[in-house]
């Protein structure tokens, strides 16, 4: 499935702030100062769980309908919607560190031709492993 909409707890910190949790999805807690700050964050933590839950072959609970959800008092309940492709794709094209080891002369002229290393790296291993456009592109 591609998007999934799941109920968010935004309840009130005792002197500021939102505590956001996901009734169906008891491993997400996030918090943020304001409303609109607590709804980027609980977008981005349901976006990351939910990743997490499809990388390791886990399967996504069905949402709660929101009048089904109990409240704490004076929280709030809101929808939070992810649609899966833009996070797919933005974790598949998520830098990753590499530390690599190269003799000095050859460190010594590539930085003299001012040589974008990361760009050089990525050239050479989609040329030696045949790969023209990354796998999620059809």
């Amino acid at each position: 499935m591609d998007r999934y909409i799941f109920p968010a707890i935004f309840e009130p910190g005792e002197q500021h702030g939102y505590c956001i949790t996901f009734p169906d999805l008891p491993g997400i807690v996030t918090s943020g100062e304001t409303v609109e700050e607590s709804l980027s964050a609980a977008k981005e933590a349901l976006e990351l769980h939910l990743y997490g839950l499809e990388e390791d072959g886990e399967k996504i609970p069905a949402a709660t309908s929101p009048h089904k959800v109990t409240l704490p008092d004076n929280a709030f309940v809101n929808l939070v919607e992810v649609w899966m492709p833009l996070v797919r794709d933005e974790m598949a094209n998520k830098s990753v560190k590499k530390t690599l080891t190269i003799p000095k002369w050859l460190n010594d002229a590539a930085e003299k031709h001012h040589v974008n290393y990361s760009h050089i790296l990525q050239e050479s291993l989609k040329h030696h492993l045949g790969i023209r456009k990354p796998p999620y592109i059809g």
